[in-house]
C-alpha cells in the first residue's frame, strides 16, 4: 500500500457522532437502573482498508465518568487530547490505549477527541478526530449530619489534616506505567449502594461538598478486597477518610478504600484482585459503618460504577466486560 499523503487529516467525527447520539439516547433511558451493565464501545469505521481506527468507551459519558480511548493501526505511540486534556497512551493489545476521565465540572454537550500519529514507520503523522457526547449528570442533593468537629475542625487537628494532604499527594504521584492488571475491574465488596458517586452534600447545613466515590453498606469487620491487581501505595489513618488503603493499578489509575476498621496489607506490597485489604469500619468523617470506594484516574476522581462497565480486553469478547458487575447479596 502506498504511504499516506503527508499532512493530510482524516476525520471520523461524522460517523462517530451519529453513533454517539443514538447510543446517548439509549444511555439516558437506562440511567434509572441502580446496577451497572456492560458498556459497548463505539468504534469509528475505518477510513479505508488498513487505515487507523479510533475507539471511545463508553459511547456517551457524564461529567465524572472514566473514558478509555483506543487506537489501532498506528505504527508508533500516538499523542492526543480529550476535551483539551492530554491523553497518555501506552501499548495495549494490537494498538494503543489511554485511560482518562471527564472533569465533574464539565457541562453537557460534546468533548473533542484528537489523536495524532503515523500509520507506518517513518510516515508523516495523520490526525484522527471524533467527539464524545457528554450527558447531563443529574447528581442529587443530600443533607447529612456528622460530628461538628468534622465540619469545623479544631485548630489542634489542622496540622494533621495538612499531613494527610501531603500523604495523599505522594500516593497519587506514582510514575506512569502500563496497567498492572490482567482482567476487568470488580466490586471491592458485595452489598447495597448507600450513596452513589456525584452526590452534592451539605453537612450540618454549613459545609457543602461533592461525593467523589461510591458508598457500599457493610457491617463492621466484614472484608474489603482489591478491585483489581496493583500495588499498595498508602496504608494510613487519615482524619476525614479514616483508615485508608490506596492501590495503584498502573495507567494513572488508582482505587481507594476509606473508613476501614482494620488494614490487613502493608504499604508497597503487590495485591491481586479479590485479595483482602482490610475490614469495613466507621473511622473518619462518617455517619455510620460503610466502605467509601473511590477511583482516581489521570488526576480526576471518577465514577467507580462506570469503571466496572469498561472492557479493557475487547479482543476476548468485544464490548462485554469479562466479569459480573452486578451487586448481589454478601
Amino acid at each position: 500500500m502506498p504511504p499516506l499523503p503527508a499532512g493530510r487529516k482524516y476525520s471520523t467525527s461524522p460517523y462517530l457522532l451519529l453513533a454517539l447520539l443514538a447510543l446517548g439516547a439509549k444511555a439516558r433511558a437506562s440511567e434509572s437502573s441502580p446496577l451497572p451493565v456492560a458498556a459497548r464501545p463505539v468504534e469509528a469505521p475505518p477510513l479505508a482498508e488498513g487505515r487507523p481506527v479510533l475507539t471511545l468507551q463508553p459511547a456517551a459519558a457524564k461529567p465524572g465518568d472514566p473514558v478509555v480511548v483506543s487506537v489501532r493501526g498506528m505504527a508508533e505511540l500516538p499523542s492526543g487530547t480529550l476535551g483539551g486534556r492530554p491523553l497518555h497512551f501506552f501499548p495495549w493489545g494490537e494498538g494503543f490505549m489511554a485511560v482518562t476521565g471527564l472533569p465533574v465540572e464539565l457541562g453537557p454537550g460534546t468533548a473533542a477527541v484528537k489523536v495524532l500519529g503515523p500509520a507506518a514507520p517513518g510516515a508523516a503523522p495523520l490526525e484522527l478526530t471524533s467527539e464524545l457526547n457528554v450527558l447531563e449528570p443529574g447528581y442529587r442533593e443530600r443533607e447529612l449530619k456528622v460530628s461538628g468537629k468534622y465540619v469545623e475542625p479544631p485548630a489542634s487537628v489542622k496540622t494533621r489534616m495538612a499531613e494527610d494532604r501531603k500523604a495523599f499527594a505522594a500516593a497519587f504521584s506514582q510514575p506512569f506505567a502500563a496497567p498492572l492488571f490482567g482482567q476487568n475491574f470488580a466490586w471491592p465488596r458485595q452489598d447495597r449502594i448507600t450513596a452513589p458517586y456525584g452526590d452534592r452534600r451539605t453537612f450540618n447545613g454549613k459545609l457543602s461538598s461533592q461525593h467523589f466515590g461510591v458508598d457500599l453498606d457493610g457491617d463492621p469487620g466484614t472484608p474489603v478486597t482489591a478491585a483489581n491487581d496493583g500495588t499498595v501505595v498508602m496504608t494510613r489513618d487519615n482524619y476525614s477518610a479514616g483508615k485508608t488503603v490506596i492501590v495503584h493499578h498502573g495507567a494513572g489509575l488508582y482505587t481507594t478504600y476509606f473508613h476501614l476498621s482494620r488494614i490487613t496489607v502493608k504499604n508497597g506490597t503487590p495485591v491481586k484482585q479479590g485479595q483482602r485489604l482490610g475490614l469495613v469500619g466507621g473511622t473518619g468523617r462518617v455517619t455510620g459503618p460503610h466502605l467509601h470506594w473511590g477511583v482516581k484516574v489521570d488526576d480526576l476522581w471518577v465514577d467507580g460504577e462506570v469503571l466496572l462497565r469498561l472492557d479493557f480486553f475487547p479482543s476476548a469478547a468485544p464490548g462485554v466486560a469479562s466479569g459480573s458487575t452486578e451487586l448481589g447479596t454478601p
